[in-house]
């Protein structure tokens, strides 16, 4: 105890006679400021230029599993904040995927609060205004309602690997974050409370990180995320990714849903040379890739559906054969709340990317974590820690929710169906997404993240039914017109209330009344 008395004493008279020493200087210099980090950073920014790491008084103070968007956009908040993060991430190589490549313009507006907006710069990200949406010869172009938003607010996508990369070299020019290339083989826990983690380094060697709050967001396939909550993960369809090369979309800068026979495709830009097309396979299993299967699979019959503009690129990328596949999951959030751990992104909730709302979904539940942490000086009491954090699985249900459940309703609308009330409500979506106003701009404000209210996402899914059943009514009704016009205001019930039920309805509807939503934050 006495030799730490000691220690402090000799750090505070260094530091002491470091500002008096710089007091003198500063006569004759520019005036600079100095920071004091609650982490015992000391900064001296002058013209600009930061020198940092004077002294370290402290340890990790969060341990993030996975580099990917969630954790390395996590990594730079709460490194921005002043928190010492160590970040373990298998891979830090450019990941190559065919999924994550559209940011809403609600995850744009995320990012830019976040202060990472300049991640979509230099990776030939293109901007994206809204969707056309073409079924059977006919298409619809539905813009995103951005006029009271500024002029570069938008849609973005990119390159997965490049923006992941970008994230990843913003989080490591902060020099309280540390990035490491390692594999988590487990938590360390005691009592009942996680205290780090277990990992081997890029070198095969066995080490423990430590930290008071460890954050996992090693996405989808999570092999840590088990002990945390309760993983009932659904895999509706699998994406079959192409580029195409050389061609340009019909609609500039939108993406294109083609409501294909049996399900969805996509199109949308990821570069100014490049297309991606993601072709939504049924099921768990597609046909082989590497047999030839998938390629006259795609001949025969997705490119049949494929827009006139877009043949000949989609034939010449099948061609090509460089064709990737990837299961398409779901995920409702149901977390076991543990002292000292909380899960974050794929790995603690997903829903179909059809609607690309995933990443908004990651960046809205870091903006309200960092607010939740912001308060709290340190994060060593776990069990209050713990119980404080209970809010943010209650704050974040609103916007969550919402996205979550039009992804999966969406999806399930959109997949054709021999049923004659499930083939009247995609055609009644169509037409009613077409009709313009407010049929159009509330969909779509949901959509991109823009409006996430789960009362609108309702009201909207049935206006899309209730059209539906006008038009089968008119002009004379029938027996079999209103059968199967009851039939249709079933299915669209049977849709998305088991989806909602899934999220939760108290905390999707009324947050406010769940006691967490309210919890303060712990009093040290």
């Amino acid at each position: 105890m006495i030799y730490e008395y000691i220690v402090g004493g000799v750090v505070l008279a260094t530091m002491l006679g470091f500002v008096l020493l710089y007091g003198v200087k500063g006569k004759k210099t520019t005036r600079a400021s100095m920071e004091i980090t609650r982490n015992g950073f000391v900064s001296i920014l002058n013209n600009g230029i930061c020198q940092t790491e004077i002294a370290r008084t402290r340890s990790t103070d969060v341990v993030i599993v996975g580099a990917g968007v969630a954790g390395a956009a996590l990594a730079y908040t709460l490194g921005k904040e002043g928190r010492q993060v160590h970040v373990i991430e298998r891979d830090l190589s450019e990941p190559d995927r065919i999924v994550g490549e559209l940011l809403q313009p609600g995850g744009y507006l995320k990012l830019i609060e976040l202060g990472l907006e300049d991640c979509v710069k230099e990776i030939d990200a293109q901007k994206v205004f809204g969707y056309a949406l073409y079924k059977d010869g006919k298409d619809s172009k539905l813009s995103y309602p951005l006029e009271k938003y500024r002029a570069d607010v938008a849609g973005r996508s990119f390159h997965n690997g490049r923006f992941i990369q970008r994230l990843r070299e913003k989080a490591a020019s902060l020099p309280n974050v540390r990035l490491e290339q390692g594999t988590v083989t487990g938590l360390v826990e005691e009592k009942g409370t996680i205290k780090g983690v277990h990992y081997k380094t890029k070198t095969s060697q066995e080490l423990t990180a430590y930290a008071p709050l460890t954050i996992v967001c090693d996405g989808c396939f999570s092999n840590l995320r088990r002990s945390l909550c309760d993983p009932k993960v659904d895999n509706p369809s699998c994406f079959v990714g192409l580029i195409l090369e050389n061609c340009d979309l019909p609609h500039a800068n939108h993406g294109h849903v083609i409501l294909g026979d049996p399900s969805p495709i996509l199109f949308y830009p990821i570069s100014s040379t490049e297309i991606r097309c993601l072709v939504d396979v049924p099921g768990q299993k597609v046909p082989s890739i590497s047999n030839g299967e998938m390629a006259q699979y795609l001949k025969s019959v997705v490119a049949p559906q494929v827009p006139p503009e877009l043949f000949d690129a989609f034939i010449a990328a099948v061609d090509k054969g460089n064709i990737k596949s990837m299961p398409n999951r779901s995920m409702p959030a149901a977390p076991h709340p543990t002292p000292g751990a909380l899960l974050m992104g794929d790995a603690f909730n997903m829903r179909h990317p059809l609607t690309g709302g995933g990443m908004t979904v990651a960046l809205s539940d870091i903006v309200i974590l960092r607010d939740l942490l912001r308060p709290l000086q340190d994060l060593y009491d776990a069990s209050s820690l713990c119980e404080y954090l209970e809010s943010f699985y209650t704050l974040r249900k609103p916007v969550a929710s919402t996205i979550n459940t039009l992804a999966g309703a969406l999806y399930k609308v959109f997949c054709a169906s021999p049923d004659p009330a499930r083939k009247e409500m995609r055609q009644a979506c169509f037409d009613y997404l077409s009709l313009g106003g407010v049929c159009s701009t509330g969909p779509v404000s949901l959509l991109s993240g823009l409006n996430p209210r789960p009362l609108t996402l309702v009201f909207h899914f049935f206006a899309v039914a209730v059209f539906g059943v006008g038009r089968l009514l008119l002009p004379f009704p029938s027996p079999k017109r209103i059968w199967i016009g009851a039939r249709l205001i079933y299915g669209a019930s049977c849709i998305i209330f088991p989806i909602i039920k899934a999220e939760g309805v108290r905390q999707m509807f009324f947050p406010v009344t769940v006691p967490a939503y309210h919890r303060a934050p712990p009093i040290h």
